[in-house]
């Protein structure tokens, strides 16, 4: 046996790995899934607004992996913009089925239990901006979420979303001044 593939290389990359998960090295397939899982998970929590949502997107992320991965073509974007993709597309399959009615639950979740007013506080501010991120039309929030919540480049977020970077930059643009707009709106209902 190839000593190493028994080990993981801390320095190889997402295409690496998947070379090796598609040879049956279960190794690669862990490092790959704790290398992109969380930022995959926090994807789909901020598209869906469900935990159990983000939780089930995750994993059928890695079982398409698995399944498809041999459609992944590492000329066309990184892998990581394909795993977003497959996310994406998860994730529109589920919202046109059913909007989530619960973020408060969620945003209960992310907040830390530190000191009562604090907590409360911080919140309230992750329900704002949380449900001021879900009312964004849906070609906007994807462009958000990717880009602004997580770190995708302006390739990888295009490679995803399957349109011209410059699209992306323009529904950036447009989701992030309505965000602001939503946000601002929240602030002045609530000091009055």
């Amino acid at each position: 046996m190839n000593v190493r593939h028994m080990t993981s290389n801390p320095v190889e990359t997402d295409d690496e790995l998947l070379l090796r998960m598609q040879s049956g090295d279960e190794e690669a397939f862990l490092a790959l899934y704790r290398r992109r899982q969380a930022g995959l998970f926090r994807f789909a929590l901020h598209m869906s607004g469900s935990m159990p949502v983000a939780e089930d997107v995750t994993q059928e992320v890695f079982l398409a992996l698995l399944e498809s991965g041999h459609r992944f073509d590492p000329a066309r974007a990184t892998l990581l913009a394909f795993l977003y993709g497959i996310a994406r597309h998860l994730i529109l399959r589920r919202i046109t089925r059913k909007r989530p009615d619960d973020l408060e639950a969620a945003a209960e979740e992310l907040a830390a239990d530190d000191d009562l007013l604090d907590d409360l506080t911080r919140r309230e501010t992750i329900e704002q901006v949380r449900s001021a991120v879900l009312s964004l039309p849906l070609v906007y929030r994807e462009a958000v979420v990717l880009f602004d919540l997580e770190g995708a480049s302006y390739e990888e977020a295009a490679a995803a979303l399957d349109c011209p970077v410059g699209t992306v930059r323009s529904r950036l643009s447009r989701g992030r001044a309505m965000l602001a707009q939503k946000l601002e709106v929240k602030a002045v209902r609530s000091v009055s």
